[in-house]
């Protein structure tokens, strides 16, 4: 679990420059970072750069303080900013501690839009998080044209042709420092072992440049997106190998797809698997009913909640594409989720009314909710004007006389739980409570 640090407006930071930040960077932060990310986290990035020195390197030594009034932002929010920026690799925070503590920020370049689209995992959470349409849109933007060269000659100069021989080969300058553009790589914490992978294979198959850090990085990252075993991935890995003893990367990336479409009825990776992140959990420090019931729907997907909702029952395809429009169209977080469809089924039988769902959803998204206590208090404080717009609307389908009826609110809404210490040792009870 991540380590929380107390961040204070008096906290002091230095911003060094791993990268090259031209317009065409900005324009893929922007595309194709924002969308999974945010604009905030974006707009922190580029605030960061912008504390830089003229020649783009170093910053002067900054407070928090800084930051939250350049930005209008409160530290918290930032905090949530900088944590995404971390995660998806443009962002390195170092951290001195004292009476007042000193961090380091070093940012690091976008990758490029080539780089970007064939992420094995960047690529599908874009997809997930804009939908078909926009991916397309995209695609289209950054795809170059085919130049067809068939029936012209090359007729471009070679170096030698064009300038002297070089006379001075005894330089021993250190060129180490040299402003480069540096990117980071995504840390994927996995329990996936690519050194028994690597002594599965037999040797007589694979050229000593098999297993390379891009490839190994490759295989990571699809264990991880596809969620492959060791078993498994040695025969993939053994089935994309070309008569070089190299692994085809396409062929790896297709088996891989193919894989886990059979294992999963045909379906691709989807977001309603997903659980809540982490930097948006709440910290544990509670034995009470409500901690538990908070603790549940941020580490429960909205596939497997519906279906213990549903005691167990498969939900049918209907609910899944609900779901789905719900993280990816409307873009809530997964324990958002889980605590709006536990709303919806307690003041509607048991149904997943759409109409509610959209009211409730067009609601959330004005507020901003990204957090389970956030969707929970919303619930609380805007029942009675959501019971009004309800019944205003002619919804098909609609109980109104189970959504009068207050014993059949969730058991969240009632305050009095919040000091109410429940069995540790006994989570499956706090499933209960969601039945």
């Amino acid at each position: 679990m991540q380590q929380v640090y107390n961040l204070t407006p008096a906290d002091n930071y230095i911003v060094y420059n791993k990268g090259i930040i031209s317009s065409e960077k900005i324009k893929i932060l922007t595309n194709l970072y924002q969308p999974i990310i945010g604009f905030t986290a974006v707009s922190l990035y580029l605030t960061l750069f912008n504390d830089l020195n003229k020649k783009k390197i170093e910053s002067e030594e900054f407070t928090h303080h800084h930051l939250m009034t350049s930005m209008q932002l409160k530290l918290e929010n930032i905090l949530t900013a900088r944590n995404k920026l971390e995660g998806i690799g443009l962002l390195k925070t170092y951290l001195k501690e004292g009476e007042i503590n000193s961090y380091i920020y070093i940012l690091y370049s976008p990758i490029s839009a080539y780089e970007f689209f064939n992420h094995p995992i960047l690529n599908i959470v874009l997809y997930n998080n804009i939908g078909t349409v926009e991916y397309e849109k995209l695609q289209t933007y950054y795809k170059v044209p085919r130049i067809t060269v068939k029936d012209y000659n090359d007729i471009t100069l070679s170096f030698e042709e064009v300038f002297s021989p070089i006379t001075n080969t005894n330089l021993l300058f250190d060129n180490g420092d040299i402003k480069n553009d540096k990117k980071l790589n995504l840390v994927i914490k996995s329990n996936f072992d690519i050194n028994l992978l690597i002594d599965s294979i037999p040797k007589r198959l694979i050229s000593d440049k098999c297993f390379n850090e891009d490839t190994k990085e490759l295989i990571l990252n699809l264990a991880y997106i596809y969620k492959i075993d060791n078993l498994n991935m040695q025969g993939l890995v053994r089935s994309s190998l070309n008569e070089r003893g190299l692994i085809d990367k396409n062929e790896l990336r297709k088996s891989a797809r193919n894989y886990y479409q059979f294992e999963n009825n045909g379906r691709l990776p989807t977001l309603i698997y997903n659980r809540q992140p982490e930097y948006l959990k709440t910290p544990l420090g509670s034995d009470s009913k409500l901690a538990k019931m908070i603790y549940m729907f941020e580490n429960t997907s909205p596939y497997d909640f519906l279906k213990k909702s549903y005691g167990n029952v498969e939900p049918t395809n209907r609910d899944k594409k609900l779901l789905e429009n719900l993280m990816l169209e409307q873009k809530l977080n997964p324990g958002v989720v889980n605590v709006l469809i536990d709303y919806v089924l307690k003041i509607n039988n048991k149904k997943l009314n759409k109409d509610y769902i959209e009211t409730i959803v067009g609601q959330w998204k004005r507020l901003k909710v990204e957090t389970v206590v956030d969707a929970m208090e919303v619930c609380r404080k805007e029942h009675k004007k959501l019971k009004k717009t309800i019944f205003k609307g002619d919804y098909k389908n609609t109980n109104k006389s189970y959504f009068e009826d207050n014993s059949n609110l969730p058991l969240w809404f009632d305050k009095k739980i919040e000091k109410e210490d429940t069995d540790l040792s006994e989570l499956n009870e706090v499933l209960k409570e969601f039945e």
